[in-house]
């Protein structure tokens, strides 16, 4: 999942237009046996905590998880040369019930070591029957990582309401791409997700199996494409869970969202007029609306001043996105909480950043997690190159901001792809295989629209879809969303490996 904020690991989000071709042709790939001394090398497994203080590797030890380094080749089509670490962690199933090994990844890009646990819980009765393995991806988390020393977590801005706002924009994407080409120009040539697959696929060997199951969301969604169609005959049972079409994934990432987000927030803005004596936005949803784009335009004539931090008009429409995540009560009221508090600095009231929008602010604006938005930008733009015109851009946001007015340009918004300092080694994978899988999707999903999906379903030949109808929900299935129409059929397959005979709707 995309993450745009500590409370949200969203997805990698779907973009509209074909990624820019790779430079220049990539070596030859390495030879199986070039790739004998990964595959069969041993693994050292050992308890998860680093140090004090750690708290995924505390909670991994405490279910029961083990974590090992597995070494890997930075440049596949040179397996001789250097070599880098994958971070990986297992939690094994229950003795006497085991079905195989599945490996997991809840999108981002990010860090997935600390999943095990928890998707044990999501899966039910699928979940004590195989050895669950997870692996930060490289560049991100525990695995060799590119940190780039960013001022912030995340490379998402807005444009903003002006063309002064648009610049300081791209002034800031400018700067981050130049922080890693600064610190990590020997590393970014080799983060895709091609190279992330092929090191799923020296764990698999490195454990012994010669078949893995899968279990991805959003970003991992499209991992679980790349890896399909390197590598089809090495996959047992597949859930892939709010798809990407793989024509849309790499630099202009966000272009396809606006307007299912538009949607999402109106339906917001109906559950919050419904509880104004709670939070006084208004009483209609044209009142609610009206009362958080006075928050964008007040933040577009001078930055809010919320607790310690100074938000402006390229921040404010973030953290709506970053909010807007499901459209169950618990985020709706973190959602218009944080809009009444964001209301009170545009109306030149004392603010407080606590809570989630805190946790929000925290992320857009300090460096605390810089490693998470640094690495996850060296995958996405080591995927796929982005137009590097700035006007490219522009032209793009003034042509929607009536149309998405809240969100079209944040959508349509460049971002460091647009100065990243390597182009991509590798052409984007054309994903299709004779994998037959299942997959999940929301039809008001605000990080990957429902359309992905259905492209990749029929990508992957002989595979089942199970559409959730009616919901605004990112990977309603690992995010267990609580329909239990999905759980059971996704939980059903994955404990007998077959699918349903025909594609299944829930409501």
């Amino acid at each position: 999942m995309l993450r745009t904020a500590p409370l949200l690991a969203v997805a990698a989000l779907a973009a509209v237009g074909a990624a820019v071709p790779a430079s220049a042709a990539p070596a030859a790939p390495a030879r199986a046996d070039a790739l004998a001394r990964f595959h069969h090398q041993p693994v050292h497994w050992k308890n998860c905590t680093l140090g004090p203080g750690d708290e995924i590797g505390e909670s991994l030890d405490k279910a029961g998880a083990k974590c090992a380094d597995i070494t890997v080749p930075l440049d596949y089509a040179r397996p001789g040369g250097r070599t880098i670490t994958v971070a990986i962690s297992r939690l094994a199933a229950d003795k006497g019930r085991r079905i195989g090994t599945m490996l997991l990844n809840g999108g981002g890009p990010g860090p997935a070591l600390d999943m095990p646990p928890y998707m044990r819980g999501v899966m039910k009765e699928a979940g004590p029957r195989f050895d669950l393995v997870a692996m930060d991806p490289r560049s991100l988390g525990r695995s060799t990582p590119v940190d780039c020393g960013w001022p912030t977590g995340s490379w998402i801005r807005s444009a903003g309401l002006s063309r002064a706002s648009f610049e300081r924009s791209a002034a800031l994407a400018r700067d981050l791409a130049d922080r890693c080409r600064r610190k990590h120009a020997d590393l970014l040539p080799h983060i895709s997700t091609r190279n992330v697959a092929r090191d799923m696929d020296v764990v698999r060997a490195a454990l012994g199996e010669r078949r893995i199951s899968y279990n991805g969301a959003s970003y991992g969604n499209y991992l679980g494409g790349v890896y399909a169609t390197l590598f089809p005959s090495r996959l047992d049972r597949v859930v892939l869970d709010s798809g990407i079409d793989p024509a849309t994934w790499g630099g202009p990432i966000l272009k396809g969202v606006a307007g299912v987000n538009e949607q999402a927030l109106g339906r917001w803005a109906e559950w919050t007029a419904r509880r104004d004596a709670t939070y006084g936005l208004g009483t209609t949803r044209a009142a609610v609306l009206g009362a958080t784009m006075e928050v964008i335009k007040v933040s577009g004539r001078s930055p809010l001043r919320v607790g310690p931090y100074r938000v402006d008009d390229t921040v404010t429409p973030v953290l709506l996105f970053s909010m807007i995540q499901s459209d169950r009560d618990a985020p709706r009221a973190d959602l218009t909480a944080a809009v009444a508090e964001l209301l009170k600095a545009a109306r030149g009231r004392p603010a407080q950043a606590t809570g989630a929008l805190g946790e929000n602010l925290g992320f857009l604006l300090t460096g605390e997690e810089a490693a998470y938005g640094s690495g996850q930008s060296a995958l996405i733009c080591g995927d796929g190159a982005a137009p590097a015109d700035p006007e490219f851009y522009w032209r793009d946001i003034r042509r929607t901001r009536r149309s998405a007015p809240f969100f079209g340009a944040l959508a349509h918004n460049l971002n460091p792809c647009a100065f990243w300092p390597v182009k991509p080694r590798e052409k984007p994978t054309e994903i299709g295989a004779n994998v037959p899988a299942l997959l999940v999707g929301a039809t008001g999903d605000t990080r990957t629209p429902y359309s992905g999906t259905r492209v990749l379903t029929g990508l992957l030949k002989g595979s089942r879809l199970v559409t959730l109808r009616g919901a605004d929900v990112h990977a309603p299935y690992q995010a267990d969303y609580g329909n239990a129409c999905v759980s059971d059929v996704v939980n059903r397959y994955q404990v007998t490996g077959r699918l349903p005979a025909r594609n299944v709707v829930c409501d």
